[in-house]
């Protein structure tokens, strides 16, 4: 099968990562996408917003339900951290021989490309599809053979939003899917709070 990586924090996951996803799917020809839940990304090493691991894969795993070919994974979680592309994707290629795989980007993450950890390998090995970002141009004409820029919509749905939201006790109806809103609450509250009385213990 042809399976597309999009990895992300999915800090939560949302209605525009689910519909990035389907987009991204049809447009490109893909079989799957394998939506990479990342414990630690090394651009986000100072992250202190991050949900726990395991609770963000099952609300992930929860939002796709219904996606028959979208699919949570935690295959970074048994990897070092943090968790570099490079090495997630020479793990699935290892791990899943049958399978091929594409690395699905945003603009910005492509814009910035050679930073990344073995970033030549990956451009040699892996065909990459990228998804547009508002302020982050691309001329597709500049890219290499085996790099894509699909034309879709954006989505303006991010996860700090709807942390925000959920700090202010606002809705989130069209934000993320029905059938973990409850939980999605409950959880970041939690974390929120917690989060509260670890800053007064040490002030």
């Amino acid at each position: 099968m042809n399976i597309g990586i999009f990895g992300g924090s999915f800090n939560p996951i949302h209605n525009g990562h689910i519909a990035l996803a389907r987009q991204m799917r049809k447009a490109i020809a893909l079989d799957e996408i394998w939506l990479m839940v990342t414990p630690l990304n090394p651009f986000k090493a100072k992250e202190t917003n991050l949900l726990r691991d395991d609770l963000r894969l099952s609300l992930a795993r929860e939002a796709l339900k219904n996606e028959p070919h979208l699919q949570a994974r935690n295959d970074e979680f048994q990897l070092l951290k943090p968790s570099y592309t490079w090495q997630t994707l020479q793990h699935l290629s290892k791990t899943y021989p049958q399978h091929s795989f594409t690395l699905i980007i945003g603009a910005d993450n492509w814009l910035a490309f050679d930073r990344w950890r073995n970033w030549q390998d990956i451009l040699a090995n892996y065909p990459i599809a990228i998804y547009p970002r508002e302020g982050c141009p691309i001329d597709a004409a500049t890219l290499p053979r085996n790099v894509t820029l699909v034309d879709m919509p954006l989505y303006p749905i991010s996860s700090t939003q709807i942390r925000e939201r959920i700090s202010r006790r606002e809705s989130l109806l069209g934000l993320v899917p029905r059938c973990i809103i409850s939980r999605v609450r409950k959880e970041y509250r939690a974390f929120e709070k917690k989060k509260k009385n670890e800053n007064k213990n040490e002030a």
